[in-house]
């Protein structure tokens, strides 16, 4: 007789593969530790092989591990655009989600192409400001979903990960060392006052010398290496680079990526998105690739 392969068990071992760790993985799956520690252990005792490494305090594939990963994915993916596609409660309608434009990429595609695999019948609108603006759309009630970057979350705020500020210039750039310091922030960049008080408590002259209301214009200002500006760091713009300059530039600190619920839509597409986001997000700064391989596996 055929033997089949316990799905939910497959999910437990790729997601702690994914981030890691069995703690991190319980908190996402909603189990407990224990629980996701004897699926793994059964999965192993049916395959007869062990999946991880567990000489070292981070989790670590075994050769069999790895291969098995690769067909964990793929079976977790048609397992759930089938449900997705047939389920009759599957969800029908609009979600209205709002990103900050500096961690729209590498994430939010593969997400939203992921969504739209197990949810056919689900229209995500995007819609990509700055955190302030997104915030006053949110309590007028025009966005379902919230992500922002923040140095003080709000109510209701998740936490999805932390991120180092940078002072990003040119590639191989200059204007980081000319007094006064240039700068170039979007008017409603919520990076831009603690930038410039920083640079007062340092006691570093500088001079606001492009603004407005264009982040592009911004972006393109520092790549032409006419002023400076912040990012959080693994965000940079097309031809900008974070500034190596010793202790010439202050400290900035780090900042949130948080994440917003309204409430106002319920079911499982709304928390397959939620899911893929919090996954992608905790993967941490290690890459574009890292993000995707995360969103996608999930």
């Amino acid at each position: 007789m055929p033997r089949n392969l316990d799905l939910s068990a497959l999910r437990s071992f790729a997601t702690v593969a994914e981030l890691g760790g069995v703690t991190r993985a319980a908190g996402l799956l909603n189990l407990t530790q224990s629980a996701v520690s004897m699926q793994i252990k059964r999965l192993e005792e049916s395959l007869a092989v062990e999946l991880f490494n567990r000489v070292q305090r981070r989790l670590s594939l075994t050769p069999e591990g790895e291969q098995l990963l690769g067909y964990a994915r793929r079976m977790l993916a048609l397992n759930d655009e089938v449900l997705g596609r047939l389920s009759c409660d599957g969800f029908e309608g609009e979600i209205r989600l709002g990103v900050p434009h500096d961690i729209v990429y590498p994430l939010v595609p593969a997400v939203l192409k992921r969504l739209a695999q197990e949810f056919p019948r689900v229209r995500v609108s995007l819609v990509s400001s700055f955190t302030v603006r997104m915030k006053e759309q949110f309590a007028r009630g025009e966005l379902d979903l919230m992500l922002t970057t923040e140095e003080l979350p709000g109510e209701g705020a998740e936490v999805l990960a932390r991120r180092t500020m940078v002072w990003i210039g040119a590639v191989e750039g200059t204007a980081w060392q000319r007094r006064p310091l240039r700068l170039a922030f979007e008017e409603a960049c919520m990076f831009r006052p603690r930038a410039m008080q920083a640079l007062d408590d340092a006691g570093i002259p500088w001079e606001m010398a492009f603004s407005g209301q264009s982040e592009h214009v911004m972006e393109a200002t520092t790549a032409a290496d006419l002023a400076i500006t912040v990012r959080m760091q693994g965000a940079m713009p097309t031809g900008c680079a974070a500034i190596e300059s010793g202790n010439a530039l202050p400290p900035l600190g780090e900042t949130k990526i948080c994440l917003y619920d309204a409430g106002a839509l319920q079911g499982r597409a709304v928390e397959r998105l939620k899911e893929l986001v919090r996954t992608g997000y905790a993967a941490g700064q290690g890459g574009a690739d890292a993000a995707i391989d995360v969103a996608l596996a999930s």
